[in-house]
């Protein structure tokens, strides 16, 4: 089906009348909801690995490890807290407030709220996010990407089959319909993406003053730091897997890494090893090594790497036919190189050599950038690790591991600055789709005058000395 702005419009005010009968504001009917799309996502589970294998050359085993278990332990973890989160605050009201003794703070759903979810991890950033949405009380209209074509027909197939588009529409399209969607007066909006797309939704969605969540990739990307004590064999690991897994297409993917140059030779030689082990010297002919999403990204990464044609130092090549490009190693790379100071999004992966004894230095330079969705550092000196993640601003990461924070249950995910705003996953992702409504409980008896005129002459004299016993 081709949407038109009217199309969308007629959606959306489906979605408001079902959303205003309250029947989304019952916990335990959002539970069932919960538990129906559970159930839909492992019968579906074939069909997405299908889609997946179609549009990013995932295996089966990737595609459930990255997008559909994920998926899953995100409801689960949301059908087990649910009733707890949604359960109203009670606060004592105060001596301000007396004769009020209870004030309630209710968590109230938005209403209507816009998705819109990428290409990298189809399955996961429309599923997980709807998830929260639908934890809140709020009704969804997706907006899928267009470049994960064979997801996103899986997707629109699936949605219709679990609920009704009064409760759930998923709608396909390209940046029009994007654009259409972001024309409509929705009650909250969640995208996923780039920075520079992020700024244009924020500058629609304050059209109608709508509030936004965005979660981005960075724009200079994200570091990893090597010092000259970490365990180089298992960095280099770490490192090797993390940028093969979806041929680095993931927002919370190494961009670049800095070495202590005091080890920078055998830390290539380790990830060298890393590469090989895990994918073979012709990456590209792997079946199990995912692809660039599009030609054109295909093109944009191979057209960088020539660039930097006399730094390669391992991978440089790839087969445009399967879109598949190589994890490559770019050696040596400046701090102040354009390569990294944007997002790469591909298999690239620039060394930064840096002196461990100026490593204020190079984390400087990192905090004077645009804020990364990830930091990564690997280092026996912990404390001085924890001092940096403590100091730094960065969305999340890991001391001595990649990514894998991204899979801790009941912490958020989120950006900072260029990295995005909001949170979610689990309690999360429930605040980040309801708003705190908080509502004091009166009486009609014992109520004092001190806060009604007259404010002048002795009344209000001794109205003022009691007000000022407040903040003894």
């Amino acid at each position: 089906m081709e949407y038109g702005e009217e199309d969308i419009r007629q959606v959306v005010l489906a979605q408001r009348d079902f959303f205003r009968t309250g029947q989304t504001l019952d916990v335990k009917w959002r539970i069932a909801q919960l538990k129906r799309l559970r159930c839909a996502v492992l019968s579906y589970e074939q069909e997405f690995e299908q889609a997946l294998a179609a549009d990013l050359s995932r295996s089966a085993v990737e595609a459930y490890l990255c997008d559909i278990l994920p998926t899953v332990t995100e409801i689960d973890e949301t059908i087990r807290g649910l009733r707890r989160w949604a359960r109203p605050e009670c606060h004592y009201s105060g001596l301000m407030c007396f004769p009020s003794l209870v004030t309630k703070v209710y968590k109230m759903p938005y209403g209507v709220t816009l998705i819109i979810s990428p290409f990298n991890f189809p399955i996961l950033l429309t599923l997980g996010v709807l998830t929260a949405s639908l934890a809140g009380g709020n009704t969804a209209v997706i907006k899928a990407s267009s470049k994960s074509a064979a997801c996103t027909a899986v997707l629109k197939r699936f949605i219709a089959e679990v609920f009704p588009p009064e409760y759930v529409t998923l709608i396909d399209g390209g940046h029009d319909v994007a654009d259409m969607c972001l024309a409509q007066q929705f009650d909250k909006i969640f995208y996923t993406g780039s920075p520079a797309v992020g700024k244009h939704v924020m500058t629609e969605a304050a059209k109608n003053l709508t509030p936004v969540a965005l979660e981005l990739g960075g724009e200079t990307g994200n570091w990893c730091v090597v010092r000259k004590d970490a365990d180089l064999k298992d960095a280099a690991r770490k490192v090797a897997f993390f940028k093969l897994c979806n041929a680095g297409q993931i927002c919370i993917n190494i961009n670049q890494v800095a070495v202590a140059e005091e080890v920078v030779e055998p830390f290539l030689a380790e990830l060298k090893a890393a590469y090989t082990k895990q994918i073979g010297d012709m990456a590209e002919q792997n079946g199990d090594y995912p692809k660039l999403i599009t030609l054109s990204a295909y093109d944009k990464c191979a057209s960088l790497a020539e660039e930097y044609r006399d730094h390669i130092v391992y991978g440089g090549h790839g087969d445009r036919d399967s879109c598949r490009y190589a994890p490559t190693i770019l050696y040596p790379v400046s701090i102040n190189d354009p390569i990294v100071q944007k997002e790469l999004f591909c298999p690239l992966l620039p060394v930064v050599p840096f002196k461990d004894s100026e490593i204020d230095s190079l984390m400087a330079t990192i905090a004077e950038r645009e804020h990364p969705l990830a930091l990564y550092l690997f280092t026996k000196n912990k404390r001085w690790a924890r001092r940096v993640m403590q100091s730094q601003q960065y969305g999340g990461g890991c001391i001595n591991e990649v990514c894998v924070h991204l899979m801790v249950k009941g912490v958020p995910f989120n950006g900072t600055g260029h990295s995005g705003m909001g949170a979610y996953h689990g309690e999360w992702g429930f605040r980040e789709f309801t708003h705190p409504s908080t509502v004091l409980m009166g009486s009609s008896r014992f109520n004092l005058s001190l806060r009604e005129h007259p404010y002048s002459g002795k009344a209000g004299e001794k109205k003022l000395k009691m007000l000022k016993l407040f903040t003894k």
